[in-house]
Protein backbone atom coordinates (compact mmCIF):
# COMPACT_ATOMS: atom_id res chain seq x y z
CA UNK A 1 0.00 0.00 0.00
CA UNK A 2 1.22 3.45 -0.87
CA UNK A 3 2.43 5.77 1.85
CA UNK A 4 4.73 5.57 4.89
CA UNK A 5 5.45 7.72 7.93
CA UNK A 6 9.17 6.88 7.82
CA UNK A 7 11.79 8.27 5.46
CA UNK A 8 14.47 5.60 5.91
CA UNK A 9 17.86 6.38 4.40
CA UNK A 10 18.21 2.79 3.21
CA UNK A 11 14.66 2.40 1.87
CA UNK A 12 14.71 -0.08 -1.02
CA UNK A 13 11.32 1.12 -2.28
CA UNK A 14 11.43 4.91 -1.81
CA UNK A 15 8.67 5.33 -4.39
CA UNK A 16 6.24 3.94 -1.77
CA UNK A 17 6.90 6.67 0.83
CA UNK A 18 4.50 9.37 -0.31
CA UNK A 19 1.32 9.77 -2.31
CA UNK A 20 1.59 11.22 -5.81
CA UNK A 21 1.33 15.03 -5.86
CA UNK A 22 0.03 15.08 -9.48
CA UNK A 23 2.87 17.25 -10.74
CA UNK A 24 3.07 15.45 -14.10
CA UNK A 25 6.88 15.55 -14.27
CA UNK A 26 6.97 11.82 -15.06
CA UNK A 27 4.70 12.01 -18.10
CA UNK A 28 7.28 13.05 -20.77
CA UNK A 29 9.59 10.17 -19.86
CA UNK A 30 6.99 7.40 -20.19
CA UNK A 31 7.90 5.48 -23.38
CA UNK A 32 4.55 3.69 -23.51
CA UNK A 33 2.31 6.73 -23.07
CA UNK A 34 0.69 5.13 -20.01
CA UNK A 35 0.59 8.34 -18.00
CA UNK A 36 -1.46 11.52 -18.38
CA UNK A 37 -3.07 14.29 -16.37
CA UNK A 38 -6.86 14.28 -16.25
CA UNK A 39 -8.55 17.19 -14.47
CA UNK A 40 -5.32 17.87 -12.61
CA UNK A 41 -4.93 14.26 -11.43
CA UNK A 42 -2.43 11.66 -12.60
CA UNK A 43 -3.91 8.77 -14.55
CA UNK A 44 -2.08 5.47 -15.09
CA UNK A 45 -3.13 3.02 -17.79
CA UNK A 46 -2.04 -0.36 -16.44
CA UNK A 47 -2.92 -2.13 -19.71
CA UNK A 48 -0.48 0.07 -21.66
CA UNK A 49 2.29 0.24 -19.03
CA UNK A 50 5.44 -1.79 -19.82
CA UNK A 51 6.77 -1.69 -16.22
CA UNK A 52 9.99 0.06 -17.13
CA UNK A 53 9.78 2.24 -13.98
CA UNK A 54 11.02 5.32 -15.84
CA UNK A 55 8.37 7.33 -13.98
CA UNK A 56 9.71 6.18 -10.61
CA UNK A 57 13.28 7.03 -11.55
CA UNK A 58 12.45 10.68 -12.27
CA UNK A 59 10.07 11.30 -9.34
CA UNK A 60 11.52 13.80 -6.85
CA UNK A 61 8.73 13.23 -4.35
CA UNK A 62 9.43 9.58 -3.39
CA UNK A 63 6.20 8.50 -4.97
CA UNK A 64 4.77 6.56 -7.90
CA UNK A 65 1.96 7.31 -10.34
CA UNK A 66 1.39 3.55 -10.76
CA UNK A 67 -1.33 3.20 -8.14
CA UNK A 68 -4.98 2.19 -8.06
CA UNK A 69 -7.72 3.00 -5.58
CA UNK A 70 -9.42 -0.24 -4.60
CA UNK A 71 -12.08 -1.35 -2.14
CA UNK A 72 -11.62 -4.48 -0.04
CA UNK A 73 -14.18 -6.20 -2.26
CA UNK A 74 -12.18 -5.30 -5.37
CA UNK A 75 -9.02 -6.77 -3.87
CA UNK A 76 -10.74 -10.04 -3.00
CA UNK A 77 -12.30 -10.19 -6.45
CA UNK A 78 -8.90 -9.72 -8.09
CA UNK A 79 -7.53 -12.55 -5.93
CA UNK A 80 -10.45 -14.87 -6.66
CA UNK A 81 -8.60 -17.11 -9.14
CA UNK A 82 -5.60 -17.55 -6.84
CA UNK A 83 -7.50 -17.68 -3.54
CA UNK A 84 -8.07 -21.48 -3.53
CA UNK A 85 -4.28 -21.95 -3.60
CA UNK A 86 -3.47 -19.38 -0.88
CA UNK A 87 -3.33 -20.09 2.84
CA UNK A 88 -3.73 -16.41 3.62
CA UNK A 89 -3.07 -12.75 2.83
CA UNK A 90 -0.17 -10.54 3.87
CA UNK A 91 -0.49 -6.77 3.52
CA UNK A 92 2.55 -4.53 3.21
CA UNK A 93 3.60 -1.11 1.93
CA UNK A 94 4.86 1.53 2.39
CA UNK A 95 3.18 1.05 5.72
CA UNK A 96 -0.12 -0.78 5.51
CA UNK A 97 -1.34 0.07 9.03
CA UNK A 98 -1.97 3.69 8.07
CA UNK A 99 -5.03 2.18 6.36
CA UNK A 100 -6.20 0.19 9.40
CA UNK A 101 -9.91 0.67 8.66
CA UNK A 102 -9.39 -0.74 5.16
CA UNK A 103 -7.38 -3.64 6.57
CA UNK A 104 -10.24 -4.49 8.90
CA UNK A 105 -12.62 -4.67 5.93
CA UNK A 106 -10.17 -6.76 3.91
CA UNK A 107 -9.33 -9.12 6.76
CA UNK A 108 -13.00 -9.63 7.57
CA UNK A 109 -13.54 -10.81 4.00
CA UNK A 110 -10.40 -12.94 4.11
CA UNK A 111 -11.50 -14.57 7.35
CA UNK A 112 -14.87 -15.25 5.75
CA UNK A 113 -12.99 -17.09 3.00
CA UNK A 114 -11.10 -19.14 5.60
CA UNK A 115 -7.75 -17.39 5.08
CA UNK A 116 -5.06 -16.35 7.55
CA UNK A 117 -4.16 -12.66 7.79
CA UNK A 118 -0.74 -11.10 8.39
CA UNK A 119 0.56 -7.53 8.39
CA UNK A 120 4.05 -6.54 7.31
CA UNK A 121 4.74 -3.43 9.43
CA UNK A 122 7.47 -1.10 10.65
CA UNK A 123 5.55 -0.57 13.88
CA UNK A 124 5.06 3.16 13.45
CA UNK A 125 1.45 2.96 14.67
CA UNK A 126 0.52 1.49 18.04
CA UNK A 127 -1.54 -1.67 17.75
CA UNK A 128 -3.10 -0.78 21.09
CA UNK A 129 -4.78 2.08 19.19
CA UNK A 130 -6.08 -0.39 16.56
CA UNK A 131 -7.85 -3.08 18.64
CA UNK A 132 -10.15 -4.18 15.82
CA UNK A 133 -7.21 -4.79 13.49
CA UNK A 134 -5.27 -6.57 16.24
CA UNK A 135 -8.23 -8.90 16.79
CA UNK A 136 -8.67 -9.66 13.08
CA UNK A 137 -5.04 -10.30 12.16
CA UNK A 138 -3.35 -13.61 12.86
CA UNK A 139 0.13 -12.16 13.12
CA UNK A 140 2.67 -9.50 12.21
CA UNK A 141 6.11 -9.35 10.67
CA UNK A 142 7.67 -6.43 12.55
CA UNK A 143 10.71 -4.42 11.48
CA UNK A 144 13.06 -3.36 14.25
CA UNK A 145 15.56 -1.30 12.32
CA UNK A 146 17.69 -0.34 15.31
CA UNK A 147 17.06 -0.35 19.04
CA UNK A 148 19.13 2.77 19.67
CA UNK A 149 16.87 5.87 19.96
CA UNK A 150 19.32 8.28 18.33
CA UNK A 151 20.09 5.89 15.45
CA UNK A 152 16.41 5.23 14.83
CA UNK A 153 15.58 8.93 14.74
CA UNK A 154 18.42 9.61 12.30
CA UNK A 155 17.58 6.61 10.11
CA UNK A 156 13.79 6.93 9.93
CA UNK A 157 12.91 10.44 11.08
CA UNK A 158 10.83 8.97 13.92
CA UNK A 159 11.43 7.69 17.49
CA UNK A 160 11.80 3.98 18.24
CA UNK A 161 9.48 3.88 21.29
CA UNK A 162 6.36 2.77 19.42
CA UNK A 163 8.22 -0.02 17.65
CA UNK A 164 9.43 -1.51 20.92
CA UNK A 165 6.02 -1.08 22.56
CA UNK A 166 4.49 -2.96 19.61
CA UNK A 167 7.17 -5.65 19.85
CA UNK A 168 6.22 -6.43 23.45
CA UNK A 169 2.46 -6.11 22.86
CA UNK A 170 2.42 -8.39 19.82
CA UNK A 171 4.63 -10.99 21.48
CA UNK A 172 2.47 -11.14 24.61
CA UNK A 173 -0.69 -11.32 22.47
CA UNK A 174 0.73 -14.26 20.50
CA UNK A 175 0.57 -12.19 17.32
CA UNK A 176 4.28 -11.72 16.58
CA UNK A 177 5.16 -14.00 13.65
CA UNK A 178 8.68 -12.68 13.09
CA UNK A 179 11.01 -9.77 13.79
CA UNK A 180 13.25 -8.45 11.03
CA UNK A 181 16.38 -6.32 11.18
CA UNK A 182 18.34 -5.03 8.19
CA UNK A 183 22.06 -5.35 8.89
CA UNK A 184 23.93 -2.22 7.82
CA UNK A 185 27.70 -2.32 8.46
CA UNK A 186 29.40 0.71 10.01
CA UNK A 187 26.31 2.93 10.05
CA UNK A 188 24.28 1.10 12.72
CA UNK A 189 25.12 -0.69 15.98
CA UNK A 190 23.94 -4.06 14.67
CA UNK A 191 25.39 -6.03 17.57
CA UNK A 192 23.45 -4.09 20.21
CA UNK A 193 20.21 -4.30 18.26
CA UNK A 194 20.43 -8.05 17.65
CA UNK A 195 21.36 -8.77 21.26
CA UNK A 196 18.63 -6.65 22.85
CA UNK A 197 15.89 -7.69 20.43
CA UNK A 198 16.85 -11.34 20.85
CA UNK A 199 16.64 -10.98 24.63
CA UNK A 200 13.11 -9.56 24.28
CA UNK A 201 11.79 -12.37 22.08
CA UNK A 202 13.69 -15.34 23.56
CA UNK A 203 10.75 -16.14 25.82
CA UNK A 204 8.57 -16.68 22.74
CA UNK A 205 10.01 -19.74 20.95
CA UNK A 206 7.62 -19.53 18.00
CA UNK A 207 8.87 -16.07 17.01
CA UNK A 208 11.45 -16.08 14.23
CA UNK A 209 14.25 -13.51 13.94
CA UNK A 210 15.11 -12.69 10.35
CA UNK A 211 18.42 -10.89 9.72
CA UNK A 212 18.42 -9.19 6.33
CA UNK A 213 21.54 -8.12 4.47
CA UNK A 214 21.58 -4.47 3.46
CA UNK A 215 21.63 -4.20 -0.33
CA UNK A 216 21.81 -0.94 -2.27
CA UNK A 217 19.07 -1.80 -4.79
CA UNK A 218 16.61 1.08 -5.05
CA UNK A 219 18.39 3.08 -2.33
CA UNK A 220 18.86 6.78 -3.03
CA UNK A 221 21.30 9.31 -1.55
CA UNK A 222 24.53 8.72 0.34
CA UNK A 223 23.48 5.35 1.80
CA UNK A 224 23.53 3.93 -1.72
CA UNK A 225 27.31 3.56 -1.40
CA UNK A 226 27.12 1.63 1.88
CA UNK A 227 28.83 -1.77 1.78
CA UNK A 228 26.84 -4.98 2.06
CA UNK A 229 27.56 -7.03 5.21
CA UNK A 230 30.02 -9.90 4.90
CA UNK A 231 28.99 -13.49 5.52
CA UNK A 232 31.13 -13.51 8.66
CA UNK A 233 29.20 -10.61 10.19
CA UNK A 234 25.84 -12.19 9.40
CA UNK A 235 26.87 -15.48 11.00
CA UNK A 236 28.30 -13.68 14.03
CA UNK A 237 25.03 -11.80 14.58
CA UNK A 238 22.99 -14.97 14.09
CA UNK A 239 25.13 -16.67 16.73
CA UNK A 240 24.41 -13.82 19.16
CA UNK A 241 20.66 -14.20 18.61
CA UNK A 242 20.84 -17.97 19.15
CA UNK A 243 22.97 -17.54 22.26
CA UNK A 244 20.29 -15.25 23.67
CA UNK A 245 17.74 -18.03 23.24
CA UNK A 246 16.06 -17.35 19.90
CA UNK A 247 15.03 -20.70 18.43
CA UNK A 248 14.74 -19.78 14.76
CA UNK A 249 17.18 -17.33 13.16
CA UNK A 250 17.01 -16.83 9.40
CA UNK A 251 19.62 -15.08 7.26
CA UNK A 252 18.43 -13.39 4.08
Amino acid sequence: MQGCGYTCHYCHNPETIRLCVDCGDCIPGCPAGALKLQDGKMSWDQAVCIDCDACIAVCKHFSSPKVRLMTAEMVMDELSDALPFLTGLTTSGGECTIYDAFLCELFTLAKGAGKHTLVDTNGQRLFSDMPELLALMDGASLDVKTIDPAEHLTLTGAPVDRVLTNLDLLAKAGKLYEVRTVIVPERLDNHRTIREVAQRIAAYPDVRYKLIRFRPYGVRGEWQSTSEPRDELMEELAAIARACGVGVVELV
